[in-house]
Parts: C-alpha cells; sequence; structure tokens
C-alpha cells in the first residue's frame, strides 16, 4: 500500500496525525504551484489553504484512485482560474527569493518569468506544471483532463514560444 492510501485510511478512521501529515506533504507544493500562477505570496497562501479546505469538504466522497498530490493540482487550478475570473489581478509568475544569487542569474530569472507570463494559460499551465513543479507529461494529461498528446503538444509548443521571446529579449 502506498503512503496516500494509508494516509487516506487513516484520516477516514479520524486519525488529526495523518490528517497533518497529509497536508505537511503536499502544502509545499501546491503553495509553490499557486505562486506561480498568482500575483502574490498572501494570495498563493489563500488559494492554497483553500485548496485543502475544498479537499477535506469532499473528502467523503473522495475516491482516491492514484496520487492525492493530483487531485490537489485540480482543484488549485480551478482556483487559480476562478481567482482571475473575479478580477483578481493579473497573472504573474513570482519567483523565490534568493538575495545571494548573483545579478545575471536574477536578470535571467526576471526574463523567464516574464517570458512565461506571456505566454496564453494553457501553454503556461504546462510549463509551470512540468517544469516548475517537476510532473510527468501524463501526470498532467491527468490534471488537465487532456490527452497526453495535446499535453506534449503544449510543451513543445511553450518551449518554442519562451525561445523565441527570451531571443527577443536579449536583442
Amino acid at each position: 500500500m502506498d503512503e496516500d492510501s494509508r494516509l487516506i485510511r487513516q484520516m477516514r478512521a479520524g486519525s488529526d496525525e495523518a490528517l497533518d501529515a497529509f497536508v505537511r506533504k503536499y502544502y509545499p507544493d501546491i503553495y509553490r504551484y499557486c505562486l506561480r500562477r498568482l500575483p502574490s505570496p498572501a494570495d498563493a497562501e489563500d488559494l492554497t489553504q483553500e485548496t485543502f479546505e475544498r479537499f477535506f469538504r469532499g473528502f467523503e466522497s473522495y475516491r482516491h484512485s492514484g496520487k492525492a498530490k493530483n487531485y490537489l493540482y485540480v482543484i488549485a487550478g480551478s482556483l487559480c482560474a476562478d481567482f482571475y475570473r473575479r478580477g483578481g489581478g493579473e497573472q504573474g509568475a513570482e519567483l523565490p527569493e534568493n538575495a545571494a544569487a548573483p545579478e545575471a542569474d536574477t536578470d535571467r530569472h526576471l526574463d523567464l518569468a516574464a517570458a512565461v507570463d506571456a505566454l496564453p494559460e494553457e501553454l503556461r499551465e504546462v510549463i509551470v506544471l512540468h517544469y516548475f513543479q517537476d510532473l510527468k507529461l501524463r501526470e498532467i494529461a491527468h490534471i488537465l483532463g487532456i490527452g497526453l498528446p495535446l499535453v506534449k503538444y503544449r510543451v513543445s509548443q511553450a518551449k518554442r514560444r519562451l525561445k523565441l521571446l527570451l531571443q527577443e529579449d536579449e536583442s
């Protein structure tokens, strides 16, 4: 039995320790995902917490059939999209703070963040999930509810556009 199955079984039995372990296990990944998609760390934290609230609110009807993390990404992605539909601000990629980074690295990170922000939503989402969240293409297909060939196409299109955008910045 995998760790997720064990935690889910224990949470269903009422274990607070299992619930805490589940949140500790997935909170950082979901927070980073929201942080890449939202304009501020405060918004990312709010939506990360709301992701877990929604997961646990619907926990009774949740049927574990794979990775719980994928389901959390689905919830978080939906909440991020709702945030912008409600007029929550412009999309922007926040970079992790790294005060020790050399100026050239910082400039490169800022250029990359701007280029990722310039991508259409459908391309930006696969790039964030694949490169920033380290998910496999099959997992992304499952999370987004699209076929694997479409995920591959979007990743290739996003990489092509990022390359063009970054070349434009260099000129």
